[in-house]
């Protein structure tokens, strides 16, 4: 990768984790919406059901992170949590049709696994009480090392997860100090020997490039070390410095972040390093094993992304979201839970639900919904296919992205990218611009001023 060609792609755009982006979500949606989008979806595709559940409990906060998260609380708060879950699975559930095949089911946090492993097993057994839980679904949880061990691996495999997600951020100790994090309580190798052992796959590990005090070298010596654990995939997120979203991040300001140069420099030499010992690069930011199930859905153009990640046509679903801030993804529409806990449960206690806002989706921005997450996840378009799944005509699909093959011709002229009539596709070493890609298929996108984390 040219440093100086990949900066001449770096801009502000939406990531599309969703179709419209989370800052179009809209408070006019409600508990009543909800419910009736729970029913429609059930004559909707996907048919199969991804279950979210989110724990917003973390034990140290980190200030780099933008999730929403608290500080863990006392076991009564726990419970109560616990509780709301209960009910809000259990509302759901009786507007669902529930012989649809629960496919997916992914913990988010928070540190999910800060909690008891009674309390999680506890979780597990509230969805298997409600929902059809297919015997090949892919059960995978969001974990931060420091608080891990391998009896911990054996309990959640004997709870029934088979993949793991390992928080790493970076191995160099003097950085996790400058973001309040702790570094893994064993050696992170141990922990993917013991997954393993257990017949786990797809683990993963994140890394964070763009922190304050990383560099070049330091962010590649941490790359290989997590090559050295085995892990099947590896993340390479870029840090978004969004303290007019999460303020608590203006405290890294003051330690010197890296600038949008030294961030090309650290992506671009930890892309050569994760390829050349044969990872596949996977969407915008993911690493896998050729051996991966994420490799072989790119590589036969079925790879799929919800906010979760990463997925496979086999277990992509409706995301049907539980706990605080949780986002449910449906066929058409978005919708979010109050983000506080406590208001998250008081609300369920009172109402049964907790929508506090989300996006109803009109067919034409299903389509483009539809036509972006394409480009996003296989770095290619075929307006012939997209057609077919949609039940519409190939024009229908060009009108409603205002499709113009000059509109690429910068793309095209840089070698980066072929289109024409029957759709585009991006080269594999350019992947890197896809997000300039989609935001000219996004109508949306047109003289839109909302501020947006930078592509790199």
């Amino acid at each position: 990768m040219d440093i100086e060609f990949i900066k001449k792609y770096e801009t502000r755009a939406p990531r599309y984790t969703s179709y419209p982006p989370a800052n179009f979500f809209t408070e006019k949606v409600d508990n009543e919406i909800y419910k009736q989008q729970i029913v429609d979806s059930n004559s909707r595709n996907p048919q199969n059901i991804s279950l979210y559940v989110h724990i917003p409990f973390c034990p140290q906060l980190c200030n780099f992170c933008g999730c929403t998260t608290f500080f863990n609380s006392d076991v009564q708060r726990v419970k109560r949590y616990v509780s709301a879950l209960e009910t809000e699975i259990k509302n759901v559930a009786s507007l669902l049709d529930t012989k649809r095949p629960v496919t997916q089911i992914h913990w988010g946090g928070g540190t999910p696994n800060a909690l008891k492993t009674s309390v999680i097993d506890k979780i597990i057994n509230i969805f298997a009480k409600y929902f059809n839980i297919s015997v090949d679904a892919e059960i995978a949880m969001e974990c931060n090392p420091a608080y891990m061990d391998l009896n911990d691996i054996k309990d959640y495999n004997t709870i029934g997860f088979n993949r793991l997600s390992l928080g790493i951020q970076d191995f160099d100790e003097k950085i996790l100090n400058i973001i309040n994090r702790k570094s893994s309580k064993l050696p992170v190798n141990q922990l993917i020997e013991q997954m393993h052992s257990l017949g786990m796959k797809g683990i993963n590990l994140d890394l964070v490039y763009g922190l304050p005090c990383q560099t070049e070298n330091s962010f590649v010596d941490s790359v290989n070390k997590a090559i050295e654990t085995g892990a099947d995939r590896i993340v390479t997120f870029s840090y978004a410095h969004v303290p007019w979203v999460k303020p608590a991040q203006k405290v890294l300001e003051s330690k010197g972040l890296p600038t949008a140069e030294q961030k090309i420099s650290m992506f671009s030499a930890a892309n050569d390093v994760l390829t050349k010992k044969g990872y596949f690069f996977i969407g915008m930011d993911h690493y896998c094993k050729p051996n991966d199930e994420l490799s072989y859905a790119l590589q036969n153009g079925m790879l799929k992304r919800n906010f979760q990640g990463y997925c496979t046509s086999r277990t992509t679903g409706q995301v049907y979201g539980f706990g605080a801030t949780s986002i449910s993804q449906l066929f058409g529409s978005y919708i979010q839970n109050i983000k506080n806990p406590e208001d998250y449960m008081q609300s369920i206690e009172t109402n049964g639900f907790a929508v506090s806002r989300g996006y109803v989706l009109d067919f034409n921005q299903i389509i483009c919904r539809e036509v972006i997450g394409e480009v996003m996840c296989n770095g290619k378009l075929n307006f012939a296919i997209c057609a077919d799944r949609l039940s519409v005509d190939v024009q229908t699909i060009k009108k409603s992205i205002d499709y113009d093959v000059n509109k690429f011709l910068k793309f095209i002229n840089d070698g980066i990218l072929t289109a024409n009539e029957d759709g585009l596709e991006l080269k594999r070493d350019a992947i890197f611009a896809v997000r300039n890609v989609a935001v000219l298929l996004d109508p949306m996108m047109k003289n839109n001023e909302k501020m947006f984390s930078k592509t790199i």
